[in-house]
């Protein structure tokens, strides 16, 4: 015989008479009903939540909010045809709940409306990840973030420096934190410095410390960041922004184990795993004498790259979702899923900011977006017309890509249809007869 199907958890939050008068039609179609007052409803896990919304959670409606973004789930409101008539409850109830019904209730339709809530609350579990994981914890499921994670577990007991390479924005910190915390020196200090973003004059200073009357204004002792990551990790960003001076008393330090602050004459002798991380080929740098080959080899002893958002084929959506949830703590607002069309345009975007852009983009989405769903333009990209809409067969797929093609080569050499031909690696009187079909020019 088959197993009986989970019960579906319904919690009905300060219930009253005519909610009661729902159980028997609610247990029969097999919802396991619980209730609770508003302030012990986290403490019941549930599937759907139905809250019988009074004036006074309008008057102080905080509680309400905390309970509905704590819960991950998705609720239900109840109201009287009057309290439906008080200011701003229809902007609160847009904003915070799933749907609502007024008293009294129209039994079919709420078993309907609890049946695409319980779809809807299923749907969000799969899409988001839980907010307690770890800030540094590299998130994806696709083929590039998996072997990543692979890769790091077998670097990150090692001693040796690490090379961290890729675009900005696709975490090249968060894999050097990930290094630090699955190494023997995990609970000691992770240093961090952005050599791109420290003003040249400050940088020996900053990066080795300096003694007391060491230059104007050194009016006391400074330890540096590499002496401050004594025992632990040293994490040197955007490496390739280093000046030459610099890198040779980095290349020193690597040597040596040890270091001179500025003004002091005694070493000092540290013990810090170094890892580095650049976007900029630091190869051609080294050709242009920008960057010290013997350093460089010091530097990326193993290396890791970390690929663009664009290449991480699946993680998209996944990652917009957890932003989403991540960042309504910090707007105030309920987390917000996103249209078909603000998910095709995702889809259609480069990304060239990667991670970072897309962390950014959800967060002003969360801010504008004015209905239940984050929109194209909430997210500052551009809306799909229906001639572009991911809709129809394979052929009209083709149609469309290949039109798209056309335009953008115009848009290159509209001056020169040879080498536009030429670009697309189709003859010219094939290139012709191209815009003769799609009715270009």
């Amino acid at each position: 015989m088959p197993e009986p199907a989970t019960p579906r958890r319904l919690l009905i939050v300060d219930p009253c008479d005519e909610c009661h008068r729902l159980l028997p039609g609610l247990k029969s179609a097999g919802w396991a009903v619980r209730s609770s007052t508003l302030g012990a409803a986290l403490e019941h896990p549930c599937d759907i939540g139905l809250l019988r919304l009074q004036a006074s959670h309008l008057r102080h409606p905080d509680a309400v909010k905390d309970l509905i973004k704590r819960s991950n789930t998705e609720w239900i409101a109840v109201l009287s045809a009057e309290e439906l008539r008080l200011q701003n409850v229809g902007d609160f109830v847009c904003e915070w709940f799933f749907d609502f019904h007024t008293l009294p209730f129209d039994v079919s339709r709420v078993q309907v409306t609890l049946g695409r809530a319980f779809g809807m609350a299923r749907l969000r579990g799969k899409q988001t990840l839980p907010l307690e994981q770890p800030e540094h914890e590299l998130l994806g499921e696709s083929r590039p973030v998996r072997e990543l994670r692979k890769l790091l577990g077998k670097l990150a007991p090692t001693e040796s420096p690490v090379l961290i390479r890729g675009e900005s924005g696709t975490g090249k910190e968060l894999v050097a934190r990930t290094l630090h915390r699955q190494s023997q020196r995990h609970n000691k200090p992770f240093i961090a410095i952005n050599c791109g973003a420290i003003p040249e004059h400050l940088i020996q200073s900053e990066l080795f410390g300096h003694e007391k009357g060491a230059f104007t204004g050194a009016h006391q002792r400074k330890v540096g960041r590499i002496e401050a990551a004594n025992g632990g990790t040293l994490f040197l960003d955007e490496i390739g922004d280093l000046p030459l001076e610099l890198q040779a008393n980095l290349l020193r330090f690597l040597q040596e184990k040890h270091i001179e602050r500025v003004g002091g004459s005694q070493p000092i002798a540290v013990d810090a795993r170094v890892l580095a991380a650049t976007h900029v080929d630091l190869e051609q740098a080294i050709e242009r004498g920008r960057f010290r080959e013997d350093l460089y080899y010091r530097l990326n002893v193993l290396q890791v790259v970390t690929a663009p958002l664009r290449e991480r084929h699946g993680d998209l959506s996944m990652l917009a979702h957890h932003f989403s949830h991540f960042y309504s703590l910090e707007t105030g607002r309920r987390p917000r899923s996103f249209s078909d069309n603000a998910l095709a345009a995702m889809g259609r975007h480069e990304w060239p900011g990667n991670v970072r852009e897309l962390a950014n983009r959800v967060r002003r989405g969360l801010v504008l977006a004015e209905g239940r769903q984050i929109e194209a333009h909430d997210l500052g990209l551009q809306d799909l017309d229906d001639a572009q809409a991911p809709l129809g067969t394979l052929e009209d797929y083709k149609h469309r890509a290949e039109r798209q093609a056309l335009c953008d080569v115009l848009n290159r050499h509209s001056d020169n249809m040879s080498i536009a031909a030429k670009v697309l690696g189709v003859s010219r009187p094939t290139f012709y007869r191209l815009l003769h079909k799609h009715q270009i020019r």
